[in-house]
Formats: structure tokens, C-alpha cells, sequence
């Protein structure tokens, strides 16, 4: 029965996440998608978090991904499915909430 009880306080989600990057480091446009996997998690914010982790650490990075690290003006997609979507750019300081149209 705990175990039962902990799974409901502590549940986890799939999330389909897509990774935009500029072809050069600094632009403002010219985003495209560069990889898109499912990242299991808590919350957007742990998402982010293991995203940054998971593209910053060169044993981490998977082999198909032709993207460079995770930088300050990329962005992450995070689709729910019917829960909606969700667009988090990297700021100085960390993650940002951004609207869609920011990614051209």
C-alpha cells in the first residue's frame, strides 16, 4: 500500500520534447528542429532540466543528435498531446516561458 501511495504523490509523464536550434549561435531567427525525443518526468521544469543535463555532457548526447550543445536562445517544444504545448526558451538564468511565435 505505500508503494501504491507513493507512485500517486510522486506520478511521472511522458512528454514528446522537439529542440530548436538556429543554424548559428546568437540569431534571433531561423529556428528548426534539430532532435525530438520523450523525456519522462514530474513537471516541465524537470524536463528542462534533464534536457540541459542530457545535452551538455558529451557521454549523454545520443549518437543521431547533429544539434550542438543546448545554448542560450534555444528553444524547447513540450507537447502534452491534449494538455496543450508548451515553448521554454534558455535565457541567462535559465528557462523562459515563450508564445509559439518566437519560433521562426
Amino acid at each position: 500500500m505505500a508503494l501504491n501511495l507513493l507512485k500517486l504523490s510522486n506520478p511521472s509523464t511522458d512528454y514528446d520534447v522537439t529542440i530548436f536550434q538556429t543554424p548559428n549561435i546568437g540569431e534571433k531567427k531561423g529556428y528548426r528542429p534539430v532532435y525530438r525525443l520523450t523525456v519522462r518526468a514530474k513537471n516541465h521544469q524537470e524536463v528542462l532540466k534533464k534536457i540541459f543535463r542530457k545535452f551538455n555532457i558529451s557521454e549523454a548526447i545520443p549518437p543521431d543528435y547533429n544539434g550542438r550543445y543546448i545554448w542560450t536562445g534555444d528553444i524547447v517544444f513540450i507537447d502534452e498531446g491534449k494538455n496543450g504545448t508548451k515553448y521554454y526558451k534558455l535565457v541567462t538564468g535559465g528557462w523562459e516561458k515563450i508564445h509559439r511565435i518566437h519560433v521562426r
